[in-house]
């Protein structure tokens, strides 16, 4: 073999891999890199009072401050099976239909008294849901909705940092470590 030979060879190696590659990478590439194929920014808005409603900011930030229905959006849209984003979608609409039919506005109108009486109400169905829930029934919306905004929230930068005693490099492990009555849960990153 001369040295034309070689690198024609080699050449064809190469290019097969990066070809190869690229076909391969192409397979691991989301569908879509937007959160408007399932939700658009009026969904995202009204997950952020839905979640606002649910963890108010006090003196610590709130859901919104934690952008949670962003969150939730990619959660859904990423994580969800079809039938579980169908449900979650479903609930979001029988949120603004059953406040609605209450008190003759839609969720995003109600007052704050409103919204959390609406909210109340499906967390009660939801306890009782699922504690008569059967493995191959699906879950309830409203148990998905708060999972997401708790934990959207505090695994955020102002949930972690602000609502929890934030520790970025812990110390050594101490079984013993004095507890106050009212401390905050710590939050290690």
């Amino acid at each position: 073999m001369n040295r034309r030979e070689a690198i024609e060879r080699v050449a064809w190696l190469l290019g097969g891999t990066v070809i190869g590659t690229e076909f391969f990478i192409s397979g691991c590439k989301p569908t879509s890199s937007k959160v408007e194929d399932l939700f658009d920014q009026e969904h995202v808005a009204y997950m952020d009072e839905i979640a606002e409603t649910i963890l108010p900011r006090t003196k610590t930030p709130g859901a919104k401050d934690a952008k949670v229905g962003a969150f939730m959006a990619v959660m859904v849209r990423d994580c969800y099976t079809p039938e579980d984003q169908k449900t979650f979608l479903d609930g979001l609409n029988k949120i603004n239909d059953a406040t609605d039919k209450k008190f003759s506005v839609k969720f995003m109108q109600a007052d704050v008294k409103q919204r959390t009486q609406i909210l109340d109400a499906f967390d009660k169905e939801q306890m009782e849901y699922t504690k008569k829930k059967k493995e191959d029934e699906p879950n309830h919306f409203y148990r998905m909705i708060k999972e997401l905004t708790l934990l959207g929230f505090f695994t955020s930068e102002p949930g972690c940092t602000q609502a929890l005693r934030y520790v970025p490099v812990p110390g050594k492990y101490d079984g013993d470590y004095p507890y106050k009555k009212g401390d905050k849960a710590f939050a290690l990153a």
